[in-house]
């Protein structure tokens, strides 16, 4: 029997990458999943790789009236919901002097916004004793330069994890955050070979991460195996943000 046998889970954005990987995962472990993307030939794409126990629902998780019709999707094929993954995010370099408002708008309406509502949207379904995963990363404590809206934004999504669980504590539903460092997925490939190099020499191990090693962190926090682990913000970073 898998970890989560029986459980039904929603991830966002979870037709590439690192979303991608833990809803196969998810699947492998006994899941049903629902997952969102904003292109339809993407969202086809991802379901058709997952292969089975998969609802696509196409919509952008920034946008109120698609996370209601994904809710309602979950709503009438499953009743409820045990893990949500709430994956969906961007980030664009930006020094603060080239810093407009429709950079930070754009990132904060989809990383801050966008994670509120997935949240707040989902609790009607959630089951009791669930577990939320917000998706953040290294930066929220770390200064790169030319990132600090993106890294502002992450910042908010620890905080979010903090206040919720003693919001959601009466009915047992945990709240963690994974902060990945850099992964090797498709949102690097713009930035070339000699960027991935360059984190790559960053991290301990002398390599960046894989998809797959953000899907088994998603997967033990939206298992019963961290029963006790709430409110943390788990970095898979191979110590990147760490020394």
């Amino acid at each position: 029997m898998g970890k989560l046998e029986g459980k039904v889970a929603v991830i966002t954005a979870g037709t590439s990458g690192m979303a991608l990987a833990t809803a196969k995962l998810y699947v492998e472990e006994g899941a049903y999943v629902f997952i969102t993307g904003r292109s339809q030939d993407k969202l086809d794409a991802a379901v058709k790789a997952i292969g089975k126990n998969v609802t696509g629902v196409q919509g952008d998780a920034s946008n109120l009236a698609d996370l209601d019709r994904l809710y309602e999707t979950v709503k009438k094929e499953k009743g409820k919901i045990d893990i949500l993954f709430a994956s969906a995010g961007r980030g664009e370099f930006a020094p603060i002097g080239q810093v407009t408002e429709k950079h930070f708008d754009e990132t904060f309406d989809l990383n801050v916004r966008g994670t509120l509502f997935t949240v707040q949207k989902a609790l009607p379904l959630f089951s009791d004793n669930g577990s939320i995963i917000l998706n953040g990363s290294i930066v929220s404590i770390k200064g790169f330069p030319a990132f600090g809206v993106y890294a502002a934004s992450k910042a908010a999504v620890r905080s979010f994890a903090r206040t919720w669980l003693n919001d959601l504590k009466d009915r047992k539903i945990r709240v963690n955050v994974i902060s990945p460092g850099p992964i090797d997925t498709a949102i690097l490939d713009p930035l070339g070979d000699e960027f991935k190099a360059a984190m790559a020499t960053q991290v301990p191990r002398g390599t960046i991460g894989r998809p797959e090693e953000i899907a088994t962190a998603a997967l033990f926090l939206g298992s019963d195996d961290s029963s006790f682990i709430n409110g943390v913000e788990l970095f898979v970073d191979g110590g990147m943000a760490q020394i």
